[in-house]
């Protein structure tokens, strides 16, 4: 994630947890129940090994094999694994085979220990930036992945790109998008995909061009609102930087997530989607007790309207887990699952 620059504006939820699907949320028409068996079965989930040094070789730097089943003691059931897919291409647009084989260790270990995984192609700057050289690239990337993992693993979950945006138009992100997802059907009719709302955003959501005839698909945003308040102390971002003691907790606090999550839901009811909240967190700065009230509020909101969610993320900036101590942050951990 890294909101280096905050490019994003309105990330909005889409999330499930072990609670059943809320039938009110979804239309009897069209949609494929495997698709929201899917959303209950990924239930909680947390972001992992974005910035670690397991894919260039690193052993436990500093995420540890065994943090897999910690995870899933603590009452979690899917990691979202932020792999920067374009980082290990070659000029030719090849995957690293070894690193490949890295990612392999990752997804079979995660299903070891119970954990549904989902391939996130995190590596969004050359997207966000340079959309005409970002087509080709994603679309080599996702060819060559879905045929590594055609007919294994039928738990994977692929997620075609986070946080699709900067640069890019609807009209950009669609077909981009579909190219990807055209790869993928070739080699896979029956894979689930995550597709994202251009910026992340419910309020894009409309502007997204799903195939209709494909319902193995899962729409999901992001939410990290008011940034004020949720990157408050973020040293990348001058404009936040210097904020601190930002408060949450206001009855007018917590109506605007109801209000926010109230959006994506109208839409996934119009349309017949399952919904996913791939991202939400705050940063440490923020003070201790809003913090983990804005999480806890976030969480069962989302959780309300029977979707899935993972947070972000499990270490390194707005962790749930002290690398150092090898311990999770208890009442973090604990506004999350309690």
């Amino acid at each position: 994630m890294k909101f280096r620059d905050l490019a994003a504006v309105a990330f909005l939820a889409l999330l499930a947890n072990g609670p059943a699907i809320v039938e009110s949320a979804r239309s009897v028409e069209g949609g494929d129940p495997a698709a929201f068996s899917t959303i209950r079965r990924m239930g909680r989930g947390v972001n992992i090994l974005g910035y670690d040094g397991v894919w260039e070789g690193g052993v436990n730097a500093p995420f540890r094999a065994q943090d897999f089943a910690l995870i899933r003691k603590a009452g979690f059931t899917h990691v979202r694994i932020n792999f920067f897919g374009f980082r290990y291409m070659s000029v030719e647009n090849r995957i690293d085979p070894t690193v490949l084989v890295r990612l392999d260790r990752i997804i079979e270990q995660s299903i070891r220990d119970g954990l549904t995984p989902v391939l996130d192609q995190h590596d969004n700057q050359l997207c966000q930036s340079t959309p005409e050289k970002c087509g080709p690239k994603l679309v080599a990337f996702w060819d060559q992945i879905a045929a590594h993992y055609a007919g294994a693993h039928p738990q994977l979950i692929f997620e075609i790109l986070n946080e699709p945006g900067g640069a890019m138009s609807h009209t950009v992100w669609n077909a981009a998008f579909r190219d990807a997802l055209a790869v993928i059907r070739a080699h896979d009719a029956a894979r689930f995909v995550i597709v994202a709302a251009l910026n992340n955003s419910a309020h894009d959501i409309e502007n997204l061009d799903l195939p209709p005839a494909d319902r193995r698909l899962i729409v999901t945003a992001h939410y990290y609102l008011p940034f004020t308040f949720t990157h408050q102390g973020a040293p990348w971002s001058p404009r936040l930087s210097a904020l601190h003691d930002v408060d949450w907790g206001s009855e007018a606090d917590k109506a605007r997530v109801v209000e926010d999550f109230s959006l994506a839901r109208d839409w996934a009811s119009k349309h017949d989607r399952p919904l996913y909240l791939g991202e939400f967190g705050v940063y440490e700065k923020a003070p201790i007790s809003a913090r983990e009230a804005w999480m806890r509020h976030v969480a069962k909101t989302a959780e309300s309207y029977g979707w899935s969610w993972a947070y972000w993320q499990f270490d390194h900036d707005f962790s749930l887990f002290d690398s150092s101590s090898h311990s999770w942050r208890q009442p973090l951990l604990d506004a999350l699952m309690r």
